[in-house]
Formats: structure tokens, C-alpha cells, sequence
């Protein structure tokens, strides 16, 4: 207990560093007009708004957003891979859904390679894309469609089928996500509904990401289609999202040590509410390191997983100073996932050992039965978990090896009310 006892007054201070306050929408430079009407046919698949929307977000002014707006019946906007700009925000009414092209050759960073299955993967450029931007966003009571599910122009296949296919030869997928920022500081989502992303939906690494009220839908059997994807950053609050995927709702990543990437770092994932999916994740790269990770007021219904930390000896380092307050799970297959053993991607080096340890999981009710996993790495790298108030349904399975527990009383808070229908957008 004395372990635990003296970790937790640092508790208080971990967690996104900033003061986080609902987004407000910036005044609008410039306003697009649909163009085309949803469903989007065969015959507009070469009608791209491409050049129109590049053209508005590079004029404007940094401070402002470029608006999205239906008109009449008219309410799609068609696009090939767009780049945001510092200070810019897209802004998508209500009504409107900016969809992604059906076309491989759009995507490609070398010629013909996205649309395929290989060895290495990556060939796609993302529908969205900003290295080094600042203060710009993507906001609205719209959508951005990635149309996993639709059938590439030319071929046979969707997005979906591909990575699919890429499972059962274990290779890789050339498919794009929806969203990718990279080295980006300041960046925020707010009411957008992001949907069917042929592979991650948000991919983010920087210093400053708030994602509030997101909408995130993709299919169960959607592979590889994470919603929030933090890697080697810090400073990030998700609140007030609903997530509906394939894989995992939110993985915090931190891979890249030997290249002196950055840990990850100061995080509040705070009232959100999560569907099918593979969980509240972290890993399975964290070589780079995890902590000051705060996740509170969580409903999780349906995923596969819940509370998951993931990694090997392959792509592991140091996790700690995480904790998990007032979570309510239910109809979940592995309501709690420490899996310090993770069997997917592991890579060709053992010399990466995970260590999760300073993990505190402060009233949690797993409400329905589940299987609890609570595996540590090996004497060496044991999993140190407090459970302070966690309650857990009869009829659930624990499997617990080179770890150690140490627990305190029942769940105090309710889960009555507390589960929300997935939206519609």
C-alpha cells in the first residue's frame, strides 16, 4: 500500500496542463455551396470540390473558418486528400457531409501503391492533412465521410475489404485515414461527426488537441478504424464524445524512442461515452513512455475491451501515474485488459520491455459478467494496479500473473442513467 499511498498526491496534477473550455466557432471568411446531392452517384465521382475548398482554406484569413453549407437538395462536397493551414478551421453546417474520393490514385504518395496490400503499408496520403499547423480546426454539426465501406473506383474491393485482406496474408494496407496532424500545436474538434474511415479517424501528434462533442461511427467489423489516436503528445483533452468503431476508441501511443521521440503526456479523457470498439486504450507502442493520464466519467458499452493497456516486449517502456475514475462498463468481453504480452505487431528486437505500474482504477463498476486480464510482464516488470472502490459483476473471470493488486472497498458511484444511445449524424 505505501507504494500507491505515495504516488497518489501527484494525481492532482496530471492531466491536460491547459484550461479547457467549450470551443466557441470562429466568424467564417469564406462559404461553400454543395454542389452535389447525397447519395453521391457514379456519374459525380469525378466531380471533386478539390480545388474550390484548397483554394478557400489557403486564402483565408488565420483566425476564421471556410464554411460548408447545403443548398437545397443539394448537401455533398466530394474531396481528394486537403491540407490544412495554421489558423484555418473548416467549418460544416448541419446537413452537410464533405465525403472522400473512391479513388486509390488520389491518395497515392508513390504512384499506385495506395488501394493495395504489401509488405510495408502507409501509401496513402489522409483525406485531411497539416504537418506543423497551429490553432486551426475542423468544427460543425456536419460530417466528414471516409466511405470505408464503398467500392474503390476501378476495383473490386473497399478500403475495408483491403485491410481485411491484409490480416489474412499478414501484410499491410494502403488505405488512408480521415484525419492526420503531425507535429501540430493547438488543434480543435468540436461537434463534428466524423464517420466509415478506411482506417484510423483521427490521427494526432503535438502539443495541444481538443476534441469536444465528437461524433465518431464506423461498423464493428470496420478493422483498423480507431477513433482518437494520440501519439508522443501532450496536453490533449477528448470530452463529450460518442465513439462507435472497429478498434480502439482511444489509443494513446508513444513508439519512437530510438529516434528520441517525445512521451505522451497530460491527457484528460473526461464524459464520453463509447460503443463497440476494442477500448479506452493505451499502447501498444510505449517505448517513449505514458503518464499524467487521466480518464473520468466513461461509459462503455458493447466494446470488446475497456480499460486497456497494451504492449510487449518488442514496443514497451514505462507506464504509470494513470488513473481511472467513476467508469461504468458494461456488456463488454474484457471489462479490464493489462496486457503486458500483447500478441498483435510484434516486431523483430525483444529488447523494449513494458512496465505498468502507479495504475490506479477508482470506482469502476463492470456491470455485466467479463473476463479481467492482469498480466504483467514477468519479476521484473510486474503490473502495480491500485483498485479503490471497484466492483465487479458475478460471474466474471480473473486472470492475474506477475502482477500486484493491491484493493479497498466498492464502487461508490451509480451507473443509473448513465448510458446514452449512440447519435445519428
Amino acid at each position: 500500500m505505501k507504494f500507491f499511498l505515495l504516488l497518489l498526491p501527484a494525481f492532482a496534477l496530471a492531466q491536460d496542463t491547459r484550461v479547457v473550455t467549450e470551443p466557441k466557432i470562429p466568424p467564417v471568411c469564406a462559404t461553400l455551396q454543395a454542389n452535389l446531392a447525397a447519395p453521391i452517384g457514379d456519374a459525380d465521382e469525378s466531380k471533386l470540390d478539390t480545388a474550390r475548398i484548397q483554394e478557400a482554406i489557403d486564402k483565408c484569413t488565420p483566425g476564421k473558418a471556410v464554411e460548408f453549407k447545403t443548398d437545397g437538395s443539394k448537401s455533398a462536397f466530394l474531396s481528394a486528400p486537403l491540407q490544412l493551414r495554421s489558423g484555418v478551421t473548416l467549418l460544416i453546417d448541419k446537413g452537410a457531409t464533405l465525403y472522400g474520393s473512391r479513388n486509390p490514385r488520389d491518395y497515392d504518395i508513390t504512384p499506385g501503391r495506395c488501394g493495395t496490400v504489401d509488405k510495408r503499408g502507409r501509401g496513402c496520403k489522409p483525406l485531411i492533412g497539416g504537418d506543423g499547423v497551429e490553432n486551426a480546426g475542423v468544427m460543425g454539426d456536419g460530417a466528414i465521410d471516409g466511405r470505408g465501406g464503398a467500392k474503390l473506383t476501378g476495383q473490386k474491393d473497399s478500403w475495408w475489404d483491403l485491410a481485411q485482406q491484409a490480416k489474412v496474408k499478414k501484410e499491410a494496407q494502403n488505405v488512408p485515414r480521415v484525419l492526420v496532424l503531425t507535429h501540430a500545436k493547438n488543434i480543435t474538434l468540436y461537434r463534428i461527426a466524423l464517420k466509415n474511415s478506411p482506417n484510423f479517424h483521427v490521427s494526432f501528434n503535438g502539443d495541444g488537441l481538443t476534441a469536444w462533442g465528437v461524433v465518431i461511427d464506423a461498423p464493428k467489423t470496420s478493422r483498423n478504424t480507431d477513433g482518437i489516436d494520440p501519439a508522443n503528445s501532450t496536453n490533449v483533452t477528448i470530452t463529450h464524445c460518442f465513439i462507435h468503431t472497429g478498434d480502439d476508441q482511444v489509443a494513446i501511443k508513444s513508439g519512437g524512442s530510438q529516434n528520441g521521440a517525445a512521451p505522451s503526456t497530460h491527457m484528460t479523457i473526461a464524459h464520453n461515452h463509447f460503443y463497440t470498439g476494442h477500448g479506452m486504450s493505451i499502447g501498444s507502442e510505449t517505448d517513449a513512455g505514458v503518464s499524467a493520464i487521466r480518464v473520468s466519467d466513461l461509459t462503455i458499452d458493447g466494446a470488446d475491451n475497456g480499460l486497456r493497456i497494451k504492449s510487449n516486449i518488442t514496443r514497451g517502456g514505462l507506464v504509470t501515474d494513470v488513473e481511472y475514475d467513476d467508469v461504468c462498463i458494461e456488456n463488454t468481453k474484457n471489462p479490464i485488459f493489462m496486457d503486458s504480452n500483447y500478441t498483435a505487431s510484434v516486431g523483430p528486437t525483444r529488447d523494449k520491455p513494458p512496465t505498468f505500474t502507479g495504475i490506479v482504477l477508482r470506482n469502476v463498476r463492470v456491470l455485466t459478467p467479463g473476463k479481467i486480464t492482469l498480466d504483467g510482464l514477468d519479476e521484473h516488470h510486474v503490473l502495480g494496479m491500485l483498485f479503490d472502490g471497484v466492483s465487479i459483476a458475478a460471474g466474471s473471470k480473473t486472470v492475474e500473473q506477475q502482477a500486484h493488486i493491491e484493493g479497498r472497498g466498492n464502487a461508490k458511484n451509480s451507473c443509473a442513467g448513465r448510458f446514452e444511445p449512440m447519435p445519428k449524424r
